[in-house]
Formats: C-alpha cells, structure tokens, sequence
C-alpha cells in the first residue's frame, strides 16, 4: 500500500529531477549540435577543452565575483535593513512592502526599468550625477562598468527578500533573553553579537544557501541588459551555458559546463553545510 501511494511521487521525482542530470552527464561526453540524428562520444575531452580553456577560467572568474559581491552584501543590508523595518515606526508596514516588491517582478521587467535608470543620456542616473559635475558612464556598453550595473541590479532585487526574511526571524527571538541580558548591563552591541546574531544563525544559513544558488544561475537580467556583453565583460556561467547550448549549438559543451556548475554548487552547499554544522544552532 505504501509504495503504491509513494509510487506516483517517486516517478515525478525521477523522470523530471533526475532522469535530466543524468542525461545531461552522458551529453556532455559526446559531441553534438542537435541536428545530428546520434552524439558522437568523445569520452572526457569536453572537459579537457573546458578546464583549460583562458575563457573558461575568466566566465568562472566574473561568476564568482558577481556571485560574492550579491551574497555578501544582501545579507549585509538586508540584517541592517530587518532592524530598521522592526522598530516601531509609522509605515513601516508600506516601507516592507516597497522593499519586497523588487523581488517578486520578474527579471525581464526589473532589467527594463534599470536600463532606462542607466540610460546616460536621460536616465535616472544622470540627473542624481549631474549635480556633482560628473558624467555617466554608459553603463551597459563599458565593460569596466556593466558588471557592477549588474551587481546593482541584483542586488535592488534581492536585499529586500533577505531583510523580510530576517525580520521574520528577528520577530521570533525570545524576547526575555534580551531583556534580561539589557538588565544584566549588556549593551546594544554586546546583545546583536552575543544573542541576536547566535540566534538568527540558522535563517542566515538558508539565506547563504539560496542566494549562493540563485545568484549562480542568474540568468534573466543578463539576458535583457547585456546579453554577456559588452565583449565577455558580464559573461556568467550560467550565460556560458545559454550561449553555447543554444547560440553555438555545441550541446556536449553546454553540458559540460552544467555538470562543472553543478559539481560547484554541491561542493560549496557542502562545505556550507559542514562549516555552519557547527555553528547554528535550532531552537
């Protein structure tokens, strides 16, 4: 009776999770461009190619970076931000709302309405630089500023999921460790490091994990503001993937290169998972 009824979720679970990760393991040891009626096997030598490849080394590169930058700093002001929206201010209610409203437009929109922002001829942009006598980059078209547009971008969408998520966790404290700690003559600061923060460690723990992927596959923005341009400037794994899956036509290294993502992302949830073990802790 038990496997009839787990029988149906099982089969989802492994037709549409991972029949396409084992799939997509064996394409990336062939060679094909889709058209032909059978891959041809090349055993390893799409990885070969891929792992020493210079423009390989510098999509991993840009990655990280873009990927370091949107973690770190989300966690950062989105903590700062879940503080300011739990102090007891008139409209705070409609300023949570504002804060969390970039996160729920899809990606093609958001990209839209920063591009116009970005625009260096009438863009928002301009008129918060003109003041101070500068000139706007032309954001998306310089490859020493689409980058950090990018990050910019991500970032306004994201920070506000991550401070409504803290402020969820920040509502639940127990509120008599506080209290009796700021009897006691611990001050702000020693309360944050000491309490607060030990204690908020297992939503910083998921928000780590899920802005790591998300950011890792981000995909919708690049595609509508730079399309990984200009040159390879914004060139992100996940755009590698598109591009060659689906612009060269080269199914066996768009594989290859979910399968090195892949393997990434296992090794860095792992490693997160080990690391913070130890550290968070449930109530």
């Amino acid at each position: 009776m038990f496997a009839l009824l787990v029988a149906p979720n099982l089969l989802v679970i492994a037709v549409f999770a991972y029949w396409p990760i084992i799939y997509n393991a064996f394409l990336s040891l062939t060679d094909w461009n889709m058209i032909a009626a059978r891959p041809t096997f090349v055993g390893l030598a799409n990885y070969g190619r891929t792992l020493t490849d210079p423009a390989f080394h510098k999509t991993l590169w840009i990655t990280v970076v873009f990927t370091g930058f949107i973690v770190a700093v989300s966690l950062l002001f989105g903590l700062a931000l879940a503080f300011l929206f739990n102090l007891p201010l008139k409209g705070r209610g409609a300023v949570r709302t504002i804060a969390f409203a970039p996160h729920i437009l899809s990606g093609a929109a958001v990209a839209t309405i920063w591009l116009f922002i970005f625009d260096p001829g009438y863009g928002l942009m301009r008129a918060v630089i003109d003041p101070f006598g500068a000139e706007p980059p032309d954001w998306m078209n310089n490859s020493d500023w689409a980058l950090p547009g990018l990050i910019i971008v991500y970032l306004w969408k994201n920070v506000g999921f991550a401070a409504l998520i803290y402020l969820a966790g920040l509502q639940g404290l127990p509120k008599e460790l506080d209290e009796a700690a700021a009897i006691d003559g611990a001050s702000t600061w020693t309360r944050l490091r000491a309490i607060k923060l030990p204690l908020l460690a297992p939503i910083t723990f998921f928000l780590l994990i899920t802005t790591v992927i998300g950011t890792f596959q981000a995909f919708d923005v690049i595609a509508v503001m730079t399309g990984g341009g200009p040159g390879d400037a914004t060139t992100t794994l996940s755009w590698s993937i598109y591009n060659e899956g689906f612009q060269a036509f080269n199914a066996g290294r768009a594989a290859t290169l979910s399968i090195i993502m892949f393997v990434i992302l296992l090794l860095v949830t792992t490693v997160q998972a080990r690391v913070m073990e130890r550290r968070v802790h449930y109530r």
